[in-house]
């Protein structure tokens, strides 16, 4: 029997999800620039993903949208006045910046924080960092707000460690656990955790990326397992993505990598060096366990970097039932596009935990460049843990039925870039985190931090 269960923590989409293209490298992001998007629609699509994996009973959580617009982040540079003062400003000089401002990029929650269970830690807790995000402004800007979140929703220090982010430096650019991923034995025992880079920042003779910006640093993956406690030597591994599939638009791990319990999905193309790298995964799985670890590599033959990156077959959940065996949940593209479906099956049909495959209609998102995997944060809590944190944010289906009677009182059926000029876009904005605060039992101001 598990000793612990494993959350998926969903940020749920904010009213101002919009289609910005701000996100260089995300090649769904910058192809969707400013078409017309459905905050209602998102909203609702994120919350039957978390529905369907509730459903199976697997652990569900939520995290809330951050406050938009980000008046803290404008006032940082420059705009003066009342809320409707700086909006209008900013408006009428910069869209760029009023974009970046509206963004509910924070929904991918994924690149909210890194998170080491309590079995890998040596103090016995478990450690968050949230991730400082900042290769983008527009993410950057999140990184107050979340780590206020983490801490008011993990507050008992017996159980939890929230860090401050890293430092803001080019040298230490964390996008969090969309390039780490926990493989183990089962939730509750020490686990190896693999930390994945694009580059490294000192050593200027390293491999890395010519078109795109590889956005996750070695060195702040190493400040994190050290500031974790991980067991450096036999409880953690550092890969390296491969630059050209960075530079094909695999602007996070997640893109082209999953991994959980026991079993590692990879292409074939994800990791600098990788049948070698693999081989050393298994060596230090072996030291530490009796049961095998199946890694399940993706041929270029099968499924091209470019349909991975359109399809996200890499950005599925893979979830560990109380059986023991694996569901992979995937985007509803996955199931339309042939090579990635044929990969599905042959993964269900093979010898490895997947022994079903489900698919999730989230095309809002995926507008976006955000499958399932980047919508959800991984958070190993056993019951002493869950029953210390914030039980607000735990899924029940009156959970349910109050966010989504929540999202269609509150969001627009559609929004236009234009629309984020709009005085009476942030008055909805503010109201509806006020309301979703209280649905949360969290504080008004933790929610409303801008306004």
């Amino acid at each position: 029997m598990e000793t612990a269960r494993e959350y998926n923590f969903d940020g749920i989409v904010g009213p101002s999800h919009n289609y910005a293209g701000l996100s260089w490298g995300n090649v769904a992001s910058t192809k969707n620039r400013n078409a017309e998007s459905s905050p209602r629609k998102a909203a609702l699509e994120g919350l039957a993903k978390m529905r369907q994996v509730a459903g199976m009973g697997i652990g569900q959580a939520v995290l809330p949208p951050l406050c938009r617009p980000n008046l803290r982040l404008l006032r940082q540079l420059g705009f003066a006045g009342s809320s409707t003062d700086v909006l209008n400003r900013v408006a009428k000089s910069d869209p760029v910046l009023l974009a970046i401002a509206w963004s509910a990029s924070s929904m991918w929650t994924a690149n909210a924080a890194t998170v080491s269970p309590a079995s890998d830690c040596r103090d016995g807790r478990t450690h968050f960092t949230p991730a400082n995000l900042g290769s983008l402004l527009h993410r950057s800007g999140e990184v107050q707000s979340t780590t206020a979140i983490l801490r008011a929703i993990f507050s008992d220090r017996d159980h939890f460690e929230v860090h401050d982010p890293l430092q803001g430096s080019m040298a230490l650019t964390d996008e969090g656990a969309a390039n780490h991923t926990r493989l183990c034995e089962s939730f509750g025992k020490p686990g190896i955790e693999i930390f994945v880079s694009g580059r490294s920042a000192l050593d200027h003779s390293a491999s890395a990326p010519k078109k795109f910006p590889a956005r996750q640093t070695i060195e702040a993956s190493q400040a994190v397992a050290r500031r974790h406690q991980l067991d450096l030597e036999k409880g953690t591994v550092f890969l390296q993505q491969a630059p050209d599939v960075i530079d094909a638009g695999v602007f996070h791990n997640d893109v082209i990598s999953v991994g959980s319990g026991n079993l590692l999905l990879a292409h074939e193309r994800a990791f600098l060096n990788q049948e070698q790298r693999i081989r050393e995964l298994q060596n230090v799985w072996t030291s530490r366990y009796s049961v095998p670890l199946f890694v399940e590599t993706i041929l270029e033959s099968e499924l091209s970097v470019q349909d991975a990156v359109s399809g996200y077959l890499f950005n599925s959940q893979l979830l560990r039932r109380d059986d023991g065996e694996m569901t992979l949940l995937c985007p509803a593209e996955c199931r339309e596009m042939k090579s990635a479906f044929d990969c599905t099956q042959r993964l269900v049909a093979g010898d490895n935990p997947v022994d079903q495959v489900i698919f999730s209609d989230l095309r809002q998102s995926m507008r976006n460049g955000g499958g399932p995997a980047c919508l959800r944060l991984r958070v190993v809590l056993d019951e002493a843990s869950q029953d210390a944190a914030h039980a607000g944010v735990f899924w029940t289906s009156e959970l349910d039925q109050e966010l989504v009677a929540w999202v269609e009182a509150n969001y627009r059926e559609s929004l236009h870039p234009d629309d984020l000029r709009d005085p009476l876009l942030m008055d909805e904005a503010f109201r509806a985190a006020e309301s979703l605060a209280d649905i949360l039992a969290l504080p008004r101001d933790l929610l409303c931090d801008q306004v």
